[in-house]
Protein backbone atom coordinates (compact mmCIF):
# COMPACT_ATOMS: atom_id res chain seq x y z
CA UNK A 1 0.00 0.00 0.00
CA UNK A 2 0.85 3.30 -0.88
CA UNK A 3 3.03 5.54 1.96
CA UNK A 4 1.30 8.35 1.37
CA UNK A 5 -1.84 6.90 1.82
CA UNK A 6 -4.10 9.35 3.99
CA UNK A 7 -3.99 8.65 7.85
CA UNK A 8 -8.10 9.63 7.84
CA UNK A 9 -11.33 7.63 6.53
CA UNK A 10 -14.78 8.66 5.87
CA UNK A 11 -16.03 5.51 5.17
CA UNK A 12 -16.85 3.82 1.87
CA UNK A 13 -18.86 6.83 0.09
CA UNK A 14 -16.49 10.08 0.70
CA UNK A 15 -17.69 11.41 -2.23
CA UNK A 16 -21.94 11.46 -3.42
CA UNK A 17 -23.10 10.40 -6.85
CA UNK A 18 -23.14 13.47 -8.03
CA UNK A 19 -19.91 14.98 -6.81
CA UNK A 20 -17.98 11.57 -7.92
CA UNK A 21 -19.24 12.10 -11.03
CA UNK A 22 -18.01 15.38 -11.44
CA UNK A 23 -14.61 14.59 -10.12
CA UNK A 24 -14.16 11.72 -12.69
CA UNK A 25 -15.26 13.99 -15.58
CA UNK A 26 -11.74 15.88 -15.04
CA UNK A 27 -9.99 13.46 -16.89
CA UNK A 28 -10.02 11.97 -19.47
CA UNK A 29 -11.66 8.46 -20.18
CA UNK A 30 -9.49 6.05 -21.46
CA UNK A 31 -10.25 3.99 -24.48
CA UNK A 32 -10.65 0.03 -23.36
CA UNK A 33 -7.70 -2.28 -24.17
CA UNK A 34 -8.04 -5.20 -25.56
CA UNK A 35 -11.94 -4.42 -26.71
CA UNK A 36 -12.51 -7.83 -27.81
CA UNK A 37 -11.39 -9.92 -24.08
CA UNK A 38 -15.50 -11.00 -23.38
CA UNK A 39 -15.61 -10.37 -19.56
CA UNK A 40 -18.57 -11.05 -17.15
CA UNK A 41 -18.30 -8.63 -14.23
CA UNK A 42 -18.62 -11.05 -10.82
CA UNK A 43 -20.15 -8.43 -8.61
CA UNK A 44 -21.91 -4.93 -8.95
CA UNK A 45 -25.26 -3.52 -7.46
CA UNK A 46 -27.85 -1.34 -8.39
CA UNK A 47 -29.62 0.55 -6.31
CA UNK A 48 -30.99 4.44 -5.31
CA UNK A 49 -32.51 6.75 -7.93
CA UNK A 50 -31.37 10.49 -8.49
CA UNK A 51 -32.67 12.35 -5.70
CA UNK A 52 -30.67 10.11 -3.10
CA UNK A 53 -26.87 10.41 -2.30
CA UNK A 54 -25.54 8.10 -3.78
CA UNK A 55 -27.30 5.79 -6.69
CA UNK A 56 -26.34 3.13 -9.55
CA UNK A 57 -29.55 2.37 -11.52
CA UNK A 58 -29.90 0.48 -14.75
CA UNK A 59 -28.88 3.03 -17.18
CA UNK A 60 -25.59 4.16 -15.31
CA UNK A 61 -24.65 0.56 -15.74
CA UNK A 62 -25.73 0.63 -19.48
CA UNK A 63 -23.26 3.73 -19.70
CA UNK A 64 -20.22 1.72 -18.37
CA UNK A 65 -20.95 -1.38 -19.90
CA UNK A 66 -21.24 0.55 -23.31
CA UNK A 67 -17.82 2.41 -22.83
CA UNK A 68 -16.07 -0.35 -24.86
CA UNK A 69 -15.17 -3.32 -22.45
CA UNK A 70 -16.85 -6.16 -24.23
CA UNK A 71 -19.08 -6.91 -20.99
CA UNK A 72 -21.08 -10.77 -21.79
CA UNK A 73 -22.81 -10.65 -18.71
CA UNK A 74 -23.09 -9.65 -14.67
CA UNK A 75 -23.57 -11.39 -11.46
CA UNK A 76 -25.52 -9.31 -9.37
CA UNK A 77 -24.78 -9.09 -5.45
CA UNK A 78 -27.01 -7.81 -3.09
CA UNK A 79 -26.49 -4.68 -1.07
CA UNK A 80 -28.33 -1.60 0.86
CA UNK A 81 -31.31 -3.29 0.98
CA UNK A 82 -32.53 -2.36 -2.41
CA UNK A 83 -36.25 -2.95 -3.40
CA UNK A 84 -36.64 -4.67 -0.05
CA UNK A 85 -40.72 -5.05 0.53
CA UNK A 86 -41.89 -2.46 3.13
CA UNK A 87 -44.43 -4.60 4.25
CA UNK A 88 -45.04 -8.51 5.52
CA UNK A 89 -43.05 -10.64 7.82
CA UNK A 90 -39.03 -9.06 7.76
CA UNK A 91 -37.32 -12.17 6.82
CA UNK A 92 -39.18 -12.49 3.83
CA UNK A 93 -38.90 -8.68 3.22
CA UNK A 94 -35.22 -9.03 0.86
CA UNK A 95 -37.05 -11.09 -1.92
CA UNK A 96 -38.16 -8.14 -3.23
CA UNK A 97 -34.56 -7.03 -4.45
CA UNK A 98 -34.76 -10.39 -6.42
CA UNK A 99 -38.19 -9.27 -7.77
CA UNK A 100 -36.77 -5.99 -8.41
CA UNK A 101 -33.38 -6.72 -10.34
CA UNK A 102 -35.94 -9.19 -12.34
CA UNK A 103 -37.64 -6.63 -13.41
CA UNK A 104 -34.41 -4.74 -14.39
CA UNK A 105 -32.31 -7.40 -16.29
CA UNK A 106 -35.65 -9.26 -17.93
CA UNK A 107 -33.83 -8.21 -21.38
CA UNK A 108 -29.94 -8.01 -21.84
CA UNK A 109 -28.52 -4.65 -22.35
CA UNK A 110 -27.00 -4.20 -25.87
CA UNK A 111 -24.29 -1.54 -26.52
CA UNK A 112 -21.78 -1.71 -29.74
CA UNK A 113 -19.83 -4.84 -27.90
CA UNK A 114 -22.63 -6.76 -28.13
CA UNK A 115 -25.15 -7.97 -25.27
CA UNK A 116 -24.73 -8.32 -21.80
CA UNK A 117 -26.94 -10.38 -19.76
CA UNK A 118 -27.53 -7.75 -16.96
CA UNK A 119 -28.12 -10.21 -13.59
CA UNK A 120 -27.95 -13.31 -15.07
CA UNK A 121 -26.34 -15.08 -11.91
CA UNK A 122 -27.95 -12.96 -8.65
CA UNK A 123 -26.29 -13.17 -5.17
CA UNK A 124 -29.61 -12.22 -2.50
CA UNK A 125 -29.48 -11.80 1.31
CA UNK A 126 -31.06 -13.96 3.67
CA UNK A 127 -30.64 -13.61 7.89
CA UNK A 128 -28.81 -16.81 8.49
CA UNK A 129 -29.82 -16.61 12.06
CA UNK A 130 -32.91 -17.87 11.34
CA UNK A 131 -32.00 -21.44 11.36
CA UNK A 132 -34.03 -24.00 9.86
CA UNK A 133 -36.33 -20.94 9.37
CA UNK A 134 -34.47 -19.98 6.61
CA UNK A 135 -35.82 -22.23 4.21
CA UNK A 136 -38.54 -20.17 3.64
CA UNK A 137 -37.41 -17.27 2.35
CA UNK A 138 -34.78 -19.45 0.28
CA UNK A 139 -37.73 -21.13 -1.46
CA UNK A 140 -39.15 -17.19 -2.01
CA UNK A 141 -36.32 -16.12 -3.47
CA UNK A 142 -35.74 -18.98 -6.01
CA UNK A 143 -39.39 -18.32 -6.78
CA UNK A 144 -38.70 -15.26 -7.50
CA UNK A 145 -35.49 -15.10 -9.26
CA UNK A 146 -36.70 -17.18 -12.15
CA UNK A 147 -33.46 -19.89 -12.49
CA UNK A 148 -30.83 -17.44 -11.74
CA UNK A 149 -30.45 -17.40 -8.17
CA UNK A 150 -27.12 -18.90 -7.45
CA UNK A 151 -26.11 -17.78 -3.75
CA UNK A 152 -26.77 -15.88 -0.27
CA UNK A 153 -24.78 -13.39 1.31
CA UNK A 154 -25.19 -12.19 5.08
CA UNK A 155 -22.77 -9.70 5.81
CA UNK A 156 -20.43 -10.66 8.87
CA UNK A 157 -17.57 -7.69 7.80
CA UNK A 158 -17.00 -7.22 11.67
CA UNK A 159 -14.39 -4.34 12.35
CA UNK A 160 -13.82 -2.14 15.76
CA UNK A 161 -12.04 0.93 15.61
CA UNK A 162 -12.35 3.69 13.31
CA UNK A 163 -13.34 1.38 10.38
CA UNK A 164 -16.11 -0.32 12.16
CA UNK A 165 -17.39 3.24 13.49
CA UNK A 166 -18.48 3.72 9.69
CA UNK A 167 -20.32 0.07 9.43
CA UNK A 168 -24.19 1.50 9.71
CA UNK A 169 -25.43 -1.96 11.13
CA UNK A 170 -23.03 -3.78 12.71
CA UNK A 171 -22.72 -7.24 13.15
CA UNK A 172 -21.72 -9.07 16.01
CA UNK A 173 -18.02 -10.69 16.44
CA UNK A 174 -17.49 -13.94 15.22
CA UNK A 175 -21.06 -14.61 13.68
CA UNK A 176 -19.90 -17.21 10.91
CA UNK A 177 -19.10 -19.39 14.40
CA UNK A 178 -22.47 -18.40 15.59
CA UNK A 179 -24.70 -21.92 15.92
CA UNK A 180 -28.02 -20.17 15.06
CA UNK A 181 -25.87 -18.76 11.56
CA UNK A 182 -23.82 -22.39 11.01
CA UNK A 183 -27.97 -23.72 11.29
CA UNK A 184 -29.18 -21.03 8.80
CA UNK A 185 -25.69 -21.97 6.47
CA UNK A 186 -26.30 -25.62 6.10
CA UNK A 187 -29.55 -25.17 4.27
CA UNK A 188 -27.22 -23.79 1.63
CA UNK A 189 -26.22 -26.68 -0.30
CA UNK A 190 -29.20 -28.86 0.19
CA UNK A 191 -31.26 -25.72 -1.44
CA UNK A 192 -28.45 -25.66 -4.68
CA UNK A 193 -27.14 -22.30 -3.24
CA UNK A 194 -23.53 -21.07 -2.65
CA UNK A 195 -22.40 -18.26 -0.29
CA UNK A 196 -20.29 -15.03 -0.97
CA UNK A 197 -18.33 -13.69 2.25
CA UNK A 198 -18.07 -10.08 3.02
CA UNK A 199 -15.37 -10.05 5.27
CA UNK A 200 -12.02 -8.30 6.56
CA UNK A 201 -8.62 -9.76 6.26
CA UNK A 202 -9.03 -10.48 10.33
CA UNK A 203 -11.54 -12.91 9.90
CA UNK A 204 -9.91 -15.15 7.63
CA UNK A 205 -9.70 -17.87 10.19
CA UNK A 206 -13.00 -17.55 10.78
CA UNK A 207 -14.17 -18.39 7.24
CA UNK A 208 -11.26 -21.12 7.36
CA UNK A 209 -13.38 -22.59 10.19
CA UNK A 210 -16.68 -22.17 8.03
CA UNK A 211 -15.33 -23.78 5.20
CA UNK A 212 -14.44 -27.10 7.21
CA UNK A 213 -17.49 -26.98 9.06
CA UNK A 214 -19.46 -27.25 5.38
CA UNK A 215 -16.56 -28.58 2.66
CA UNK A 216 -19.54 -29.31 0.38
CA UNK A 217 -20.99 -25.57 -0.07
CA UNK A 218 -19.10 -23.62 -2.44
CA UNK A 219 -17.89 -20.15 -0.78
CA UNK A 220 -16.81 -17.26 -2.88
CA UNK A 221 -14.53 -15.07 -0.84
CA UNK A 222 -15.54 -11.31 -1.79
CA UNK A 223 -12.75 -8.58 -2.43
CA UNK A 224 -10.00 -10.41 -1.83
CA UNK A 225 -10.42 -10.70 1.94
CA UNK A 226 -10.87 -6.93 2.52
CA UNK A 227 -7.32 -5.73 3.51
CA UNK A 228 -7.59 -2.87 5.60
CA UNK A 229 -5.24 -0.22 5.13
CA UNK A 230 -6.89 2.77 7.10
CA UNK A 231 -7.44 3.59 10.80
CA UNK A 232 -5.32 1.49 13.38
CA UNK A 233 -3.70 -0.82 10.61
CA UNK A 234 -2.03 2.30 8.84
CA UNK A 235 1.05 1.98 10.66
CA UNK A 236 1.67 -1.71 10.53
CA UNK A 237 0.82 -1.96 7.01
CA UNK A 238 3.67 -5.16 6.55
CA UNK A 239 1.89 -7.05 9.38
CA UNK A 240 -1.05 -6.29 7.98
CA UNK A 241 -0.42 -7.76 4.38
CA UNK A 242 1.59 -10.70 5.60
CA UNK A 243 -0.96 -11.99 8.03
CA UNK A 244 -3.42 -11.71 5.07
CA UNK A 245 -1.22 -13.33 2.59
CA UNK A 246 -0.63 -16.43 4.84
CA UNK A 247 -4.35 -16.49 6.54
CA UNK A 248 -5.27 -16.56 2.24
CA UNK A 249 -2.86 -19.64 2.03
CA UNK A 250 -4.26 -21.69 4.27
CA UNK A 251 -8.12 -20.92 3.25
CA UNK A 252 -6.68 -21.74 -0.32
CA UNK A 253 -5.96 -25.90 0.70
CA UNK A 254 -10.08 -25.41 0.94
CA UNK A 255 -11.33 -26.81 -1.88
CA UNK A 256 -15.05 -25.08 -2.18
CA UNK A 257 -13.39 -21.91 -1.62
CA UNK A 258 -13.04 -19.16 -4.80
CA UNK A 259 -11.82 -15.64 -4.30
CA UNK A 260 -13.11 -12.59 -6.42
CA UNK A 261 -10.04 -9.87 -7.35
CA UNK A 262 -11.69 -6.69 -6.56
CA UNK A 263 -13.06 -4.38 -4.51
CA UNK A 264 -9.52 -2.50 -3.93
CA UNK A 265 -11.03 0.68 -5.17
CA UNK A 266 -13.04 1.02 -1.87
CA UNK A 267 -11.13 3.53 0.70
CA UNK A 268 -10.83 0.72 3.03
CA UNK A 269 -7.81 -0.89 1.19
CA UNK A 270 -5.99 2.70 1.97
CA UNK A 271 -4.94 3.33 -1.61
CA UNK A 272 -5.74 6.86 -1.05
CA UNK A 273 -7.16 7.14 -4.69
CA UNK A 274 -10.39 8.57 -3.63
CA UNK A 275 -8.29 11.74 -2.00
CA UNK A 276 -6.30 12.76 -5.28
CA UNK A 277 -7.19 15.63 -6.99
CA UNK A 278 -8.16 13.59 -10.10
CA UNK A 279 -8.75 10.17 -10.93
CA UNK A 280 -6.17 7.51 -11.41
CA UNK A 281 -5.40 5.79 -14.49
CA UNK A 282 -5.12 2.31 -15.06
CA UNK A 283 -1.42 2.28 -15.17
CA UNK A 284 -1.13 3.61 -11.26
CA UNK A 285 -4.32 1.45 -10.48
CA UNK A 286 -2.62 -1.97 -12.23
CA UNK A 287 0.56 -1.04 -9.90
CA UNK A 288 -1.64 -0.61 -6.84
CA UNK A 289 -3.47 -3.92 -6.71
CA UNK A 290 -1.35 -6.39 -8.61
CA UNK A 291 0.79 -7.19 -5.35
CA UNK A 292 -2.48 -7.96 -3.93
CA UNK A 293 -3.71 -9.76 -7.27
CA UNK A 294 -0.84 -11.80 -7.65
CA UNK A 295 -1.32 -12.78 -3.79
CA UNK A 296 -4.52 -14.23 -4.81
CA UNK A 297 -3.22 -15.83 -8.03
CA UNK A 298 -0.28 -17.81 -6.61
CA UNK A 299 -2.72 -19.19 -3.75
CA UNK A 300 -5.59 -20.02 -5.63
CA UNK A 301 -5.05 -20.28 -8.92
CA UNK A 302 -6.44 -18.64 -11.77
CA UNK A 303 -9.70 -21.39 -11.94
CA UNK A 304 -10.45 -20.34 -9.03
CA UNK A 305 -10.24 -17.17 -9.15
CA UNK A 306 -12.76 -14.20 -10.81
CA UNK A 307 -12.58 -10.10 -11.52
CA UNK A 308 -15.36 -8.36 -10.62
CA UNK A 309 -15.82 -4.44 -10.75
CA UNK A 310 -17.73 -3.98 -7.34
CA UNK A 311 -19.02 -0.72 -8.74
CA UNK A 312 -20.52 1.12 -8.12
CA UNK A 313 -18.42 1.29 -4.91
CA UNK A 314 -15.09 0.94 -6.27
CA UNK A 315 -15.81 3.64 -8.59
CA UNK A 316 -14.70 6.21 -5.43
CA UNK A 317 -11.60 5.88 -6.61
CA UNK A 318 -11.70 4.95 -11.09
CA UNK A 319 -14.16 4.74 -13.34
CA UNK A 320 -15.40 1.24 -15.08
CA UNK A 321 -13.10 1.62 -18.11
CA UNK A 322 -10.23 2.37 -15.84
CA UNK A 323 -10.95 -0.60 -13.94
CA UNK A 324 -11.16 -2.89 -16.62
CA UNK A 325 -7.70 -1.57 -18.40
CA UNK A 326 -6.25 -1.58 -14.47
CA UNK A 327 -7.14 -5.77 -14.64
CA UNK A 328 -6.02 -6.45 -18.17
CA UNK A 329 -2.52 -4.86 -17.69
CA UNK A 330 -1.99 -6.44 -14.37
CA UNK A 331 -3.08 -9.85 -16.02
CA UNK A 332 -1.00 -9.65 -19.16
CA UNK A 333 1.60 -12.16 -18.27
CA UNK A 334 -0.44 -14.37 -17.99
CA UNK A 335 -1.79 -17.21 -20.48
CA UNK A 336 -4.69 -16.52 -22.76
CA UNK A 337 -6.45 -19.59 -20.71
CA UNK A 338 -5.35 -18.04 -17.72
CA UNK A 339 -6.73 -14.76 -18.22
CA UNK A 340 -9.94 -16.59 -19.63
CA UNK A 341 -10.11 -17.82 -16.01
CA UNK A 342 -10.04 -14.60 -14.61
CA UNK A 343 -12.18 -12.84 -17.16
CA UNK A 344 -15.27 -14.93 -17.48
CA UNK A 345 -14.97 -18.54 -16.84
CA UNK A 346 -14.57 -18.66 -13.54
CA UNK A 347 -17.48 -16.58 -12.66
CA UNK A 348 -19.24 -18.96 -15.36
CA UNK A 349 -18.45 -21.38 -13.30
CA UNK A 350 -19.30 -20.82 -9.63
CA UNK A 351 -22.39 -19.28 -10.83
CA UNK A 352 -23.36 -21.78 -13.23
CA UNK A 353 -23.57 -19.61 -16.28
CA UNK A 354 -22.76 -22.29 -18.95
CA UNK A 355 -24.41 -20.30 -21.93
CA UNK A 356 -22.11 -16.90 -20.66
CA UNK A 357 -19.39 -19.44 -21.01
CA UNK A 358 -20.01 -20.70 -24.72
CA UNK A 359 -20.31 -16.64 -25.54
CA UNK A 360 -16.79 -16.34 -24.00
CA UNK A 361 -15.33 -19.22 -25.83
CA UNK A 362 -16.14 -18.68 -28.93
CA UNK A 363 -15.27 -15.17 -28.58
CA UNK A 364 -12.12 -16.29 -27.47
CA UNK A 365 -11.40 -18.43 -30.26
CA UNK A 366 -12.51 -16.03 -32.69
Amino acid sequence: MHDDAPSTYRGSYPRTTLALQDWLARSPREQALESGLPIVDAHHHLYGGATDANFYRKEDLQRDVGGGHRIIGTVYVEGYGAGWRQTGPEALRPVGEVERIINIAGTPMESPEGSCQVAAGIVAHADLTQGDAVEEVLHAHLAAAKGRLRGIRHHTAHADGLVGRFIKVPPKPHLMADPSFRKGFARLGPSGLGYDAWIYHHQLGELIDLADAFPDTAIVLDHVGGVIGVGEPTSRRAAVRARWAQDLRDLAARDNVRVKLGGMGMPVFGFGFEDRERPAGSAELAQAWQPLIDVCIDAFGTRRCMFESNFPVDQQSCGYIELWNAFKLASRALSPDERSDLFYRTACRIYRLPALQQIGDRATAA
